[in-house]
């Protein structure tokens, strides 16, 4: 479990195609020598587990489904990553709890300098829409960040000098792709209501609707037994 509170900024060293997956060697002085084989470590929002350490630098493996489904298969050697450290029973949360199972990848379509934050304008693929609400929490690209406004399957996220000085973020700009994470709590929600009604979706469309993000109402939670 992690918190979206990036910790350190590490470069991708190298990359090696492997019959399952891949394996990606992560430059990360900071960070690298507080790993043990085993450990969880979130690699730009995917939790990846350290297979071994090599001096500054740590090793993990990404599995072929989640290469495909995140931006870490797209990655080249040189790309800079956010990197955090999970959460333990004595930290402080920053940020909002952060599991480190990307929802969908989605794209940047507009940047607005806004003084000395940027307003960022990030296009959700339909498997992480249900989960994204105004004044809600999102992990982009392993960042916890505060939802400013939604618009369709649109939000916009303001960033803040320390995260663009501290982060990858700060990079991005119309076209790249971001990994997302949903708030986890909505995700439990939903399937919560699901079970209650009798209906079921899954990400990539199983059968049954979602619930209606409408109903979501406090009266509506109040009749259920949820609040």
């Amino acid at each position: 479990m992690f918190t979206g509170i990036i910790t350190e900024v590490g470069t991708l060293r190298s990359v090696s195609h492997q019959a399952q997956g891949l394996n990606v060697t992560v430059r990360a002085p900071e960070t690298a020598p507080r790993l043990r084989v085993g450990d969880s470590v979130a690699v730009h929002g995917v939790c990846l587990t350290a297979e071994r350490t090599e001096g500054d630098a740590f090793v993990a493996s990404v599995m072929a489904e989640t290469a495909a489904k995140t931006t870490l298969g797209k990655l080249r050697p040189g790309a800079r990553l956010n990197l955090e450290l999970p959460l333990t029973l004595n930290d402080f949360v920053g940020g909002h709890l952060v599991a480190g199972h990307v929802d969908a990848v989605g794209s940047v379509t507009a940047r607005e300098q806004r003084g000395d934050s940027v307003l960022l304008t990030i296009l959700a693929p339909r498997e992480v829409q249900p989960y994204i609400a105004p004044r809600g929490s999102v992990a982009v690209d392993g960042v916890s960040l505060t939802i400013a406004e939604v618009s369709g399957s649109a939000f916009q996220v303001s960033l803040v000098r320390h995260t663009l000085e501290r982060t990858t973020l700060g990079d991005l700009r119309p076209g790249h792709e971001v990994n997302l994470e949903g708030d986890l709590l909505a995700r439990y929600l939903e399937r919560l209501l699901q079970l209650r009604h009798g209906t079921f979706s899954a990400p990539g469309g199983a059968s049954g609707a979602p619930i209606d993000a409408d109903q979501l109402t406090l009266e509506k939670l109040g009749e259920e037994g949820y609040v």
